[in-house]
This record gives structure tokens, sequence and C-alpha cells, in this order.
């Protein structure tokens, strides 16, 4: 499947709000195979704070809208793709878990950026830390692999591989859903940082992520 970024283009995004998407979709939706994407922080809560003063909670939502119209634009709606907030507003991690319950989720993808130092760099997905026997955690461990193949050797990013945390969003999702978590780059590193501040780079973010879950799931769907 031959895909590039020129037929890109601007799409209207489902705005619904939070509570319409647990308290209807639920029910309309519940027996469809849907992808949830979890752009972190939000509101009052900035996220890791870039060099050049680029907030994680920007870059996370800027690329979940990316894969909502890329996966209109370019793939014709091949995954039903709703995400846990479409604004600049909070949402509580347990909240966010019920709604990928809500939605009967097929998957589930929380996106996030780094920070520690000036030095430090790359992506790295993590997955629950439940027992690796178990169908979900090797499902996101493969998905995980597959994103970190797409962005790692397309976009140039280091690989720092799939990792394990008992991370709060994993833990409430893991057990109903394949589920991980992305950290697109370090904030705290001026390229990673830089590469952000580029609504392309934002789109090729977006497309690598996409890209890494078509190509898990595109002989299962």
């Amino acid at each position: 499947m031959l895909i590039t970024l020129k037929f890109w283009k601007e799409s209207s995004f489902k705005n619904v709000s939070f509570w319409i998407l647990f308290l209807q979709f639920c029910f309309v939706f519940g027996q469809q195979k849907t992808i949830v994407i979890d752009p972190g922080h939000g509101g009052a809560d900035s996220g890791a704070i870039g060099i050049n003063d680029v907030l994680e909670k920007d870059v996370v939502l800027n690329v979940a809208k990316e894969i909502t119209v890329l996966n209109k634009t370019l793939f014709n709606d091949r995954f039903t793709i709703y995400s846990t907030r479409y604004t600049d507003t909070l949402i509580s991690l347990k909240d966010r878990g019920r709604l990928a319950r809500a939605l009967n989720a097929y998957v589930f993808v929380s996106l996030h950026c780094n920070a520690f130092s000036k030095t430090s760099k790359g992506i790295e997905v993590y997955v629950h830390t439940s027992r690796e026997e178990d169908s979900h955690i090797k499902v996101s461990i493969a998905l995980g692999l597959s994103i970190l193949k797409e962005s790692t050797g397309k976009l140039g990013f280091k690989e720092r591989g799939v990792k394990f945390a008992n991370f709060q969003v994993l833990r409430e999702t893991v057990t109903y859903c394949p589920s991980l978590l992305v950290e697109m780059g370090f904030m705290t590193n001026i390229d990673e940082a830089d590469y952000y501040l580029k609504p392309k780079n934002i789109r090729a973010m977006g497309l690598a992520i996409l890209m890494g879950l078509y190509n898990y799931f595109n002989t299962r769907l």
C-alpha cells in the first residue's frame, strides 16, 4: 500500500464532548472495532515543557488530530478512531479508561513526550507490567514494535525499545484491550523539541503511528 503525505488535506473532526461519547457511543458503537487515541495531559496539566517552550499537551493533541484526519483521507476510515480529548481540556486518567471500555476499544494508544536531559533522545513505547503471556500484553508489545519500526525507521528517531511500567492509564485499560503508551521524543532535547514546531513533522509522526497500527492489524481486521 503506497501512501504519501502530499495527499493530506484538512478535514473536520468529530467535535463531540467526552460525556456524549461515553453515554451514547457505548451503545451505538459498542460492537465496532475502535481505536482510542489518548492525547496525554491537557488543560492545567501542560505535561513536559520543551526547551523551546513547546508544551507536551499541545504536541500530543496535534498528533492525535493528524491521526484522525489521515485515517479518513489516506485510509478511507480503515479504523474507527476516537480521541479522549479534542481540545485543551484535562480528562482524568480514570475517565480515559472508562471511555475506552465504553467504546469497546480494540486498542488504546496514549500519546506522550518525554523529559529528562538535554542529551536524552528517542522514542520508546510502554506496555503494562501484566504477565507477558496475557494476550493483550502480547498484542501490545507487537503494536509497540510496529509503531517503533515506522517512527524510527521512517522519521530518523532513535529507538529506545518497548518497556514495561505500571502507569495508571495502562492499568485502567489493559484488562479490556491491548494498551500502549508512546513517548514521542524528548522535550528537553533541542532537536526533538524543535521537530514538533513544524506542522509537517506533526503530520509525519501521526502517519508513522497510524502506519504502525495499520501494518499490524492489516491482516487481522
